[in-house]
């Protein structure tokens, strides 16, 4: 997994962070999503490290990164910090300007940084999903019935007992569909009750100040500066809950484009062709 790609513990201001890096050229750092580790991309960074370099690091509170304090606004766990842990790392790495890849919760905190860091980032891509205050204003049964677990990870506690008395049975996943070593990676982080509540703060405060935050852009009329790729999967429910989920992009994506992958959620592992392909053409634009 990962073969010629180095793997470390980065110290940075505000985290430490273990980070899979490799490849050479032009920056791109990949951010996974709930419940996964950095290692849901390893089918994906060799294709991408032929002419890229290529950062795949755990999100504060998720694998084996680092877990934020506890705070009433669950600040530790915004993805405006996270943002602050992405610019941090790639300047430690030697890469002020880069381009950030997101899925699944990962796109939010790519989405934040580069809403928050427009110099930094010279592409961004957004996987599975749309920006939290949309999704949030969208809110109906059908969302409420298919994302039911945003609310419930917002209650105190329960969540993470919930999960921790089955975390294989909970989240399922298989090495087949995941690879193996990917999958130990997977298990070892949700079999951690430090790791699945530092997931689950990754939900609070998406309710909260996450919310805020977006809010707080749309008022100020702030939109992204680069060029946004959106993909989805088709097999999953964002078409179902949004119809075209470009609609809901455009309003903070001047230069985008996007479509649906033939696939379903995790589509760096059911896909991982597919994504890099489209990834490397979207790159490779000016």
């Amino acid at each position: 997994m990962f073969e010629g790609f180095a793997l470390d513990m980065v110290e940075l201001p505000e985290a430490t962070l273990r980070v899979r890096h490799g490849g050479a050229g032009p920056p791109v750092l990949l951010l996974h999503g709930h419940p996964r580790t950095h290692a849901t991309w390893h089918r994906v960074a060799p294709l991408l490290a032929a002419s890229h370099t290529v950062v795949c690091p755990d999100l504060r509170g998720f694998g084996r990164s680092s877990k934020p304090a506890d705070a009433p606004d669950h600040a530790g766990s915004s993805k405006r910090a996270k943002a602050r842990d992405c610019i941090a790392l790639m300047e430690r790495l030697g890469f002020p300007r880069f381009a950030v890849v997101g899925h699944d919760r990962g796109c939010y905190t790519a989405f934040r940084t580069a809403m928050d860091h427009p110099g930094a980032v010279a592409h961004l891509a957004v996987l599975d999903g749309v920006p939290i205050l949309e999704a949030l204003e969208r809110c109906d049964a059908r969302f409420a019935q298919a994302w039911w677990h945003w609310f419930f990870f917002a209650v105190p506690d329960k969540p993470e007992r919930a999960i921790l008395a089955d975390p294989d049975a909970w989240y399922g996943g298989s090495p087949d569909a995941m690879g193996a070593e990917a999958y130990e990676d997977f298990r070892a982080a949700i079999h951690d009750p430090a790791t699945v509540h530092g997931m689950i703060e990754d939900y609070r405060a998406g309710l909260g100040i996450d919310r805020e935050h977006d809010l707080a852009d749309r008022q100020a009329g702030r939109v992204l500066a680069c060029p946004v790729l959106h993909l989805w999967s088709r097999r999953d429910d964002l078409e179902a809950l949004y119809g075209d989920p470009l609609a809901v992009w455009r309003r903070w994506a001047p230069d985008l484009r996007g479509w649906g992958l033939d696939c379903g959620h995790h589509m760096a592992e059911e896909a991982p062709e597919a994504l890099a392909r489209a990834l490397l053409d979207f790159l490779a634009e000016a």
